[in-house]
């Protein structure tokens, strides 16, 4: 049976080594550890972040499982899944306070977000970076997630993100599970039809981005590797 957190000695326990040594200090699952903040019924909380780390890949895949794959897991449940993935999502902010002072002028501003946003997911998703008259980033916006290329393209979903968030512009992105960033004949075709929407509403398409594990490409332009 694992020791329970609160049975170890007060200096070897995650909580008071955090507060005496900093977050610096502590492994990758102590930090999980302290999010979880308790186990299940007869193992620690740690013991639960060890098996968390083991069974996603470590602190990177753990930070792309989405709730609904924290919550199988026994001992995670809904409130646990629901920390974790804040708490990843926090972290991601943090490293990039703003947006807000970005303006998007060629593809390579686009991408920085789209990059930072959908490589490395597991599953498809869909945002748009809303954007205002002079082209300067206001919101993102998850738009749809799944088997985005088996359905249509969320035209309508996307531009009622634009306006909701009174954006005038706007780039959209999308990700390829795995090292793929070639855009398809159906990522052409809904750039156009995306285009040609967000015309007849009076907002202007910047750029629409393919994203892989480790490359981006604009539906119009050349491959690109993020630096």
């Amino acid at each position: 049976m694992a020791a329970r957190m609160a049975d170890l000695p007060a200096h070897d326990r995650p909580r008071e080594r955090l507060d005496r040594l900093g977050p610096e200090a502590l492994s990758e699952q102590e930090l999980v550890a302290l999010v979880l903040g308790s186990g299940r019924r007869g193992e620690s909380a740690l013991r639960i972040a060890g098996e968390l780390l083991a069974e996603f890949g470590g602190v990177s895949g753990l930070a792309a499982a989405r709730p609904e794959e924290l919550r199988r897991h026994s001992g995670v449940g809904d409130a646990r899944a629901a920390a974790l993935v804040a708490a990843f999502r926090l972290g991601r902010i943090s490293a990039h306070p703003s947006d807000e002072a970005v303006v998007l002028r060629r593809a390579e501003d686009a991408a920085a977000i789209a990059v930072r946003e959908l490589a490395g997911l597991r599953q498809e998703r869909v945002i748009v970076i809303v954007c205002d008259a002079g082209n300067r980033v206001r919101r993102i916006v998850r738009i749809a997630e799944g088997a985005i290329d088996r359905s249509p393209f969320p035209v309508r979903e996307i531009l009622n993100a634009v306006l909701r968030h009174d954006g005038k512009a706007f780039a959209v992105a999308h990700n390829h599970p795995g090292d793929n960033c070639t855009p398809s004949a159906s990522d052409s075709t809904a750039t156009e039809e995306l285009r040609h929407a967000a015309a007849a509403v009076h907002l202007r398409l910047l750029d629409h981005l393919v994203v892989g594990a480790d490359c981006w490409r604009s539906v119009t332009g050349c491959p690109r590797r993020p630096d």
